[in-house]
């Protein structure tokens, strides 16, 4: 028996030393559908939807459409928008202009699409929009294979972001950074490193 008391010992010593380290090039917390990017897609749902897809300047005066697919490519496992991920692309509108969101998801693991305040992006669940009607319905609970459609009207400038609502999502990259600007003229894209491109 002393055998074994003195290995269960020594392995609990090292499980509170290495609880005491701190973590050293730790990856976020592991999404349960990572992985899922190239498997189940319906791509019918996505089929000829182009970058020019992703910001068009809507058919009423101060209006825009934003086209939001999640697991378009396989970045961050298939937790992006439209190839992007952990605010990597950019849309700034003006505060006040009506937007008209279509989320689609091609994956058969549920996301969806909410706005809230950039730092939302740090916490396991989203909560409510930062603005009225400005979600999917039932955020938390995400949709898999499907379309929908949204509008809303964004009345305080500050930085938000198009996020992923299921739980974990967000906080595991599956985010697009808004910034709602008082001063801007129109709607303009920033997708990665190139230069902000305007609404047409």
């Amino acid at each position: 028996m002393r055998p074994l008391l003195a290995g269960l010992s020594a392995a609990l010593a090292f499980s509170a030393t290495a609880a005491d380290s701190p973590p050293t090039n730790t990856p976020p917390p592991a999404d349960p559908h990572a992985g899922h990017a190239a498997s189940g897609i319906k791509k019918e749902l996505i089929e000829g939807i182009t970058q020019a897809d992703f910001l068009k300047v809507g058919d009423k005066p101060n209006s825009v459409k934003v086209t939001l697919v999640s697991a378009f490519t396989q970045d961050n496992y298939g937790m992006n928008f439209n190839g992007y991920s952990k605010g990597k692309a950019t849309y700034t509108i003006p505060k006040g202009w009506t937007v008209d969101v279509t989320f689609i998801n091609p994956s058969p693991v549920p996301h969806s699409v909410i706005v809230v305040e950039k730092e939302m992006v740090r916490k396991f669940q989203m909560g409510q929009p930062a603005f009225a009607g400005a979600s999917v319905p039932n955020p938390a609970v995400g949709m898999a294979l499907k379309k929908a459609a949204f509008s809303f009207v964004p009345d305080e400038a500050g930085d938000y972001v198009f996020a992923c609502g299921f739980p974990a999502h967000a906080v595991n990259g599956h985010w697009l950074a808004l910034k709602i600007s008082e001063g801007a003229k129109v709607p303009t894209l920033k997708l990665g490193e190139a230069e902000p491109v305007e609404a047409k």
